[in-house]
């Protein structure tokens, strides 16, 4: 019996074969031209996905980078609550689905899903998309204004990814109380600048406020302890590109880093990371330099050198965004560092 494929394989192949059927002019200057206005400032009244040319685009070119960022930040949230899997899932402003996907590949299994998008072509490729998976099949994709009048439904999990930039402050505080008064577990993800930093930690402050607890990124749940303005909290998930992604971009790399920044955060008992790498690891002859918010709410510097044995070889591998140390290791002693 043949292997189901998994959800990251799919979506890669179903978005190839949409992207065939577009010529690849019309493919390379529509993403060109949402690149540009996508990431803007946004009326919350106008949709910029406005037809199946433009979703086809977009998707191919978006889909895959938001699926791993969503992916790496629902891993970190299982990592802290393990063994729970969500028995529901609500994607607010989810488009064509993307992290729809990305739970998918976390938690296997089928659930109730409903995806939340005002731009119906987007939620139409969604639904065609999702067809090539069995377990999305069921998938409700529901047209919903994206602010203060929006309901959602009670969820396990509520995922937020690449919305909040589009919205108004306003707008964003009450998207970020009603996932929190549906939801378990909520899930933000925003791109990794300091503007995406700085809406995240916007979100993660609302929701401890409203009584969850972070479970990832942060290795606690009081207040980031990066100075606004002088460094942002983000991350990276390297991201296979398309042919697609290569046209647009004139680059000869198979793969680009998707930066992005994001909060776990849930009322469940959870168990988050006694610390976080959050910058790349520095490797030295005979030592590793490894920058960490740890649970006393501070940055440290720390340097694992050789004499450290099995932890040194744990730091070597250690990536950008990992917990630390490994299970079953003990944490070095670290100096603090200002300014992350």
């Amino acid at each position: 019996m043949n292997e189901p494929t998994a959800p990251a394989d799919a979506l890669r192949d179903s978005l190839a074969h949409l992207v065939d059927g577009l010529p690849s002019r019309q493919a390379a200057q529509a993403v060109e031209r949402l690149i540009a206005t996508y990431r803007g400032a946004t009326p919350t009244d106008a949709p910029i996905l406005r037809d199946r040319a433009d979703v086809v685009a977009y998707a191919a070119y978006r889909m895959p980078a938001t699926f791993a960022a969503v992916r790496s930040a629902l891993g970190a949230l299982a990592a802290a609550v393990p063994g729970w899997a969500p028995g529901s899932h609500v994607d607010v402003g989810g488009g064509t689905g993307a992290a729809t996907w990305a739970v998918g590949d976390t938690w296997g299994g089928e659930r109730p899903v409903t995806v939340l998008d005002w731009a119906e072509p987007a939620l139409a490729l969604g639904r065609e998309i999702a067809a090539a998976h069995p377990a999305l099949r069921d998938v409700s994709w529901r047209r919903a204004r994206i602010g203060p009048a929006l309901t959602v439904e009670d969820a396990d999990l509520v995922t937020v990814s690449y919305v909040l930039n589009e919205l108004t402050p306003d707008d964003r505080a009450a998207l970020v109380d009603t996932a929190a008064g549906a939801a378990r577990a909520v899930v933000i993800v925003e791109a990794g600048t300091p503007d995406g930093h700085a809406r995240v930690v916007e979100a993660r402050d609302r929701l401890t406020a409203a009584g969850f607890r972070v479970a990832a990124p942060c290795p606690h749940s009081a207040a980031c302890p990066i100075v606004p303005g002088a460094d942002w909290c983000h991350f990276a998930a390297r991201v296979s590109r398309s042919s697609l992604h290569r046209r647009v971009k004139g680059g000869s790399l198979a793969y680009e880093d998707e930066k992005f920044s994001y909060v776990a955060a849930t009322r469940l008992p959870a168990a988050p990371a006694a610390a976080r790498v959050v910058r790349r690891p520095q490797l030295r002859k005979g030592q590793v330099l490894l920058d960490l918010c740890g649970t006393d709410e501070r940055l440290h510097r720390t340097t694992v050198t050789k004499r450290h044995g099995d932890l040194y070889k744990a730091a070597r591998d250690a990536d950008w965004g990992d917990a630390w140390p490994p299970p079953g290791d003990q944490p070095l002693p670290t100096g603090s560092r200002p300014g992350g």
